[in-house]
């Protein structure tokens, strides 16, 4: 082939494939959310929109692939020294968005400060376990928990590294306005009930986020999300429900992107609270709802009608325990041996990030039985403040949808049921310890059948209905590549842009 010719097909080949990667360029990917954050400091919470953004600006000491695995972040290995010591290798080449290097001692003082019972953290129960953490040489991490703690790795997984140098010198208030951690993004702004814009960290250790620029918008009506979607102002829109999704199935902009979660739609009964103090009237709330009919007739298939709080992912899950059943005759003969209890208004409290349609249908199944029940909507700020604000707060009935993004029993009924927890209304001596002996042994039968048992006290108590696990769905731009896990995890490094 002639020299001066082959060259010349080396260069335009080289010019076509600049052209096409330009084409292929996207500054700023924008997401829709339901509801700006709550919160940007990672160990204040963990409530999805909050999530959803702050996970792309901290690293976290262990992560989980796409297929669900536990694997490397900041931590690059790790070692089981003892029963209740557990040793990890650090990373030495990451930094901060300042700047400044990531060290040992920003892990210990990570784990210190959302442990500690002053700081208040809503995650404190996901990690109490850890009674010591410290710097061993100049790269190790040793982590110390009272008791074998068989979930500690699962739990890690959400264990942001937060710079002990900035939160010392700014204070918890600050630091919540101007986060700086060390994942692909670092923080630029926050358009109080309208935006959150993070920039690309270009010296990110790992995989380079694709896109120069994202922002995070609040938009609670999900039609608008996707009306966003289909004029071509966004990219991504989360927490669609089924009829929004399938009118995406004919779009020329936009598709719909699905993965069961490891989440499960309940309510949440307040044990203590009348009337849900009567066990007769609880039982006749679990035996009113048809999960089957929810499925089917509001979400569109998508979901799965559950008995647990448990799914098929989750380390604990029990199977064939007897599940709730629904029977409405059953539910009124209940209701009315209640008496003069059942007659008192029942508050069912929700969030517009929930399916409203649900709730809805919620109320209707227990009006159906005879009961009273009045739905209250707040902002998810003040919905998760009065979940977690003790039993005189609590609302009699509250609809949610757990997970813990740690796919361990531990993570959702440790912090929903023992008495320790800001998240529980119950109140059982065998259950607390039935989840305290669960979280301390290492022997996998020993943890599964104090779960089943604990299952078994729910099926019989009712401090929680399960209703079905749940489906995410997203709508995104047709350029967008990528693949929902899961966790619910919105890693931006994760997606592609294709035109």
């Amino acid at each position: 082939m002639n020299v001066r010719f082959a060259t010349k097909c080396v260069a335009w080949s080289l010019a076509a494939l600049l052209v096409a990667g330009m084409a292929q360029a996207k500054d700023r990917l924008t997401v829709d959310l339901v509801n700006e954050p709550s919160s940007l400091d990672p160990h204040v919470q963990w409530n999805p929109d909050s999530y959803f953004v702050y996970r792309n600006i901290f690293d976290n000491l262990l992560t989980r692939d796409d297929q669900g695995e536990i694997t490397p972040q900041i931590a690059t290995t790790w070692k089981q020294v003892s029963d209740t010591v557990t040793e990890f290798r650090i990373r030495t080449d990451v930094v901060f968005h300042d700047g400044q290097r990531l060290k040992p001692e920003d892990v210990v003082y990570s784990v210190q400060r959302i442990v500690d019972p002053k700081f208040a953290s809503p995650q404190r129960g996901q990690f109490d376990s850890i009674v010591k953490a410290e710097s061993v040489g100049a790269d190790t991490v040793r982590l110390t928990t009272s008791k074998p703690y068989p979930a500690l790795l699962a739990q890690l997984v959400k264990l942001s590294i937060v710079p002990k140098h900035v939160v010392e010198a700014v204070g918890k208030q600050a630091f919540n306005l101007q986060p700086v951690g060390s994942g692909p993004y670092r923080f630029q702004g926050w358009q109080r009930g309208v935006a959150v814009t993070l920039v690309r960290h270009d010296a990110y250790w790992g995989a380079k986020g694709p896109f120069p620029t994202v922002t995070f918008r609040a938009v609670p009506d999900a039609a608008t999300r996707v009306a966003n979607l289909q004029a071509g102002t966004s990219d991504l829109a989360v927490t669609l429900d089924s009829d929004l999704a399938q009118s995406l199935r004919r779009s020329s902009r936009a598709q719909v992107l699905s993965v069961p979660t490891e989440r499960v739609a309940y309510i949440r009964l307040n044990t203590v609270k009348a009337p849900l103090d009567n066990l007769k009237i609880r039982r006749a709330v679990s035996l009113a709802l048809d999960r089957q009919a929810m499925v089917d007739g509001i979400l569109g298939g998508f979901d799965k009608p559950v008995g647990q709080m448990l799914t098929t992912a989750h380390v604990g899950y029990a199977a064939n325990l007897p599940a709730p059943r629904y029977d409405v005759e059953a539910a009124k003969a209940l209701v009315k041996e209640a008496g003069s209890a059942a007659q008192v208004e029942i508050e069912l409290a929700t969030s517009p990030v929930f399916d409203q349609r649900i709730v809805q249908a919620i109320q209707q199944m227990l009006t159906d039985v005879g009961l009273k029940v009045k739905i209250n909507m707040s902002d998810m700020a003040t919905y998760l403040k009065r979940a977690q604000g003790g039993l005189d707060q609590v609302p009699q009935i509250s609809f949610g949808r757990w997970s813990c993004a740690c796919q361990d029993a531990d993570g959702v009924l440790f912090p929903l049921l023992h008495k320790s927890s800001s998240w529980s209304a119950f109140r059982n001596a065998r259950a607390d310890a039935l989840l305290e002996e669960a979280r301390s042994t290492l022997d996998a039968g020993k943890r599964l059948q104090a779960y089943r048992s604990v299952g078994e006290i729910v099926v019989s108590e009712v401090p929680l209905v399960p209703l079905y696990q749940s489906a995410a769905l997203y709508g995104a731009a047709k350029g967008l590549q990528w693949k929902p896990t899961p966790s619910e995890s919105l890693f931006i490094n994760r997606m592609s842009w294709k035109d």
